[in-house]
């Protein structure tokens, strides 16, 4: 056992640069489990200016100046998150608040279809499966209208740090954009003066993750958006919630779309029945999945290393195992800069004495 363990250490930590990496990785792993929910702000800031530097890269590209191009992607993120703030937001409670009401009678219909059904497929459902389903259903709705009935004054702590946040992120965003050589070089400062393989890794870190990040973000925006616009014009109710919907779970791909499909597909149903919009609506559905898995993925993401299906299932179960919801958002890209770790580090194969 001895002898292996010496021969991994041999054939993955025989540079010395490669332990100090290592000691990094695993100290910025310690620091982030720690202090995670502490430094909110600052990490989601540093996502968010990572997003926008490849933006600020392409006008410098064609001619743009630094601070201008920087002060141009920044007055449009500034934009859009006051749009999403006093615009999206507002209107996504609105539909959640609407939605909770309507729940008693969604249930009451969705029972009378589940009681059909014993009747007409008698050989495959039963009556107490159905009863043990809507039991479960009933349940969890249960759960769901509560906690939506109990945002009251106990949670205006929490809306007054949301708001704080709201003001640090973009502030922090500027910064990190203005100031990133700086910050760069300082972090750099603390590293071994000759550093390769250091340089490396990072160059495929960041080609992946850049790639990843600002490709899931594209996506996000035209899946949601068209999503948005094709559920509007079919007259779907909740178009807004169902489409951001749509729009987030591009980022668990294969689970992300089988789960959504649940809520849009129930929905429709108790809108429109089994009659032509209901099919409709899930043709339109199926062919924004169809188009996004087929043209939009290759699309944006032709020079990304994909991941097997099995590694994204377990990517989501581990993550999410430890950091909940925040762990399932963020399993891919985690699992794709490991994958790019692991890619670009050196290996030392042993060579037999002669």
């Amino acid at each position: 056992m001895i002898r292996i363990l010496r021969g991994l250490a041999h054939k993955y930590f025989s540079d010395e640069e490669a332990v100090i990496l290592f000691l990094l990785i695993l100290a910025a792993i310690v620091f982030v489990i720690l202090f995670g929910s502490m430094l909110a702000p600052a990490i989601a800031a540093v996502i968010v200016a990572f997003i926008l530097q490849g933006l600020v890269t392409k006008l410098n590209r064609m001619g743009v100046p630094e601070i201008v191009a920087i002060m141009g992607v920044f007055l449009v993120f500034l934009g859009v998150l006051v749009g999403f703030l006093f615009g999206l937001l507002p209107l996504l409670w609105t539909q959640v608040a609407s939605l909770a009401s309507e729940a008693p009678r969604i249930f009451r219909e969705m029972q009378s279809y589940l009681e059909v059904l014993p009747q007409q497929y008698p050989t495959l459902i039963s009556m107490e499966g159905i009863n043990t389903i809507y039991n479960q259903v009933t349940t969890e709705a249960g759960r769901m209208t509560q906690w939506l009935v109990s945002f009251s004054l106990a949670s205006i702590p929490d809306l007054v740090a949301l708001l704080i946040y709201m003001v640090l992120l973009p502030i922090l965003v500027f910064f990190f954009l203005k100031d990133r050589r700086v910050l760069l070089e300082s972090i750099s400062r603390l590293l071994p003066s000759q550093r390769p393989m250091m340089l490396a890794i990072w160059h495929e870190v960041n080609l992946q993750c850049a790639n990843y990040v600002r490709g899931k973000a594209v996506e996000i925006l035209i899946v949601g958006g068209v999503t948005y616009v094709s559920f509007k014009l079919l007259g779907m109710p909740y178009a807004a919630l169902l489409a951001l919907m749509v729009g987030l779970s591009v980022v668990i791909p294969y689970i992300g779309a089988a789960v959504v499909t649940i809520p849009v597909a129930i929905i429709a149903l108790f809108a429109f029945g089994w009659g032509s919009e209901f099919i409709w609506v899930m043709v339109a559905y199926g062919i924004i999945q169809a188009l996004d898995g087929n043209v939009l993925v290759p699309l944006l993401f032709s020079e990304v290393n994909n991941l097997h299906p099995v590694a994204i299932i377990v990517a989501v179960l581990f993550f999410g195992g430890i950091w909940g919801l925040w762990g399932v958002f963020f399993a891919i890209p985690l699992a794709t800069m490991l994958k790019a770790i692991f890619s670009a580090w050196p290996v030392k194969e042993h060579q037999e004495p002669t």
